[in-house]
């Protein structure tokens, strides 16, 4: 006979594991090299609980994602010049 308890054990293990692993948001934007500035976005969230008071890091945020979706892009066709 389990002890009382023993399912609240295995429950809160379990917890803590998956706890410990990457969140797969954080993993797929640390892939993006901007997992930084979005950190930094985050904190200021969590802080300020507004984003219209984050708005450098919500900017730096989306030029570094805007920079890694250019380099995915390549150079793209030529644009004519008037």
């Amino acid at each position: 006979m389990a002890k009382a308890g023993h399912a609240w054990s295995r429950a809160a293990a379990a917890q803590g594991e998956a706890e410990e692993e990457e969140d797969p948001l954080d993993a797929r934007i640390a892939r993006t090299g901007c997992l930084e500035q979005h950190r930094q976005l985050q904190e200021c969230m969590a802080e300020r609980q507004d984003w219209r008071h984050c708005q450098e890091q919500l900017r730096a945020f989306g030029a570094c994602m805007a920079r890694r979706q250019q380099r995915e892009r390549g150079p793209g066709p030529a644009r004519p010049t008037d």
